[in-house]
């Protein structure tokens, strides 16, 4: 079974806009097919931060769950990673990597799932989320988030 996926895409938008639409966790229901969005803890804060916590929404076609989220890091235009809990245990790190391209008129976008489940997560998951197999579900969901985010920014922020 893997426990790590990765999928990329690029962007025709620099890097600073790309880490700011997707910093912003509440407005990740926008793009993802899985995510609904977000509500942050330190909601007075201006900048995303380590440290900072957010209860992340989800939906699969058996039911909606939640999951207690960490920032790891928080480095604008360069890398946005959160540890995501379920039920107080660890249930994923998901990371974002944001490389210039076109002397930073161009982003590639990387996004990576990291399963951090134990054995009771790894049992109790799939009742939760109606997926049995994490890990190509991540991987067709990430395509169509990336995809989406391309399709908003690009359009959003057209290139002059």
């Amino acid at each position: 079974m893997e426990t790590h996926v990765s999928e990329s895409i690029e962007i025709a938008v620099p890097p600073s806009v790309v880490y700011t639409a997707v910093t912003n966790v509440a407005d990740m229901g926008r793009w993802s097919p899985e995510c609904t969005g977000a509500d942050v803890k330190d909601n007075g804060l201006q900048e995303v931060r380590p440290g900072m916590k957010f209860t992340g929404h989800n939906r699969s076609a058996k039911r909606p769950w939640s999951t207690q989220c960490t920032v790891m890091a928080a480095e604008p235009g360069e890398r946005f990673a959160f540890l995501a809990r379920g039920v107080g245990l660890r249930v994923a790190i998901w990371t974002y990597r944001f490389e210039p391209l076109d002397f930073g008129q161009a982003t590639k976008v990387t996004e990576t799932w990291i399963d951090q489940r134990g054995w009771f997560m790894h049992f109790i998951s799939p009742r939760v989320s109606g997926i049995r197999d994490r890990a190509t579900h991540n991987r067709q969901t990430m395509k169509v988030t990336l995809q989406r985010l391309k399709e908003t920014l690009e359009k959003e922020h057209p290139s002059t």
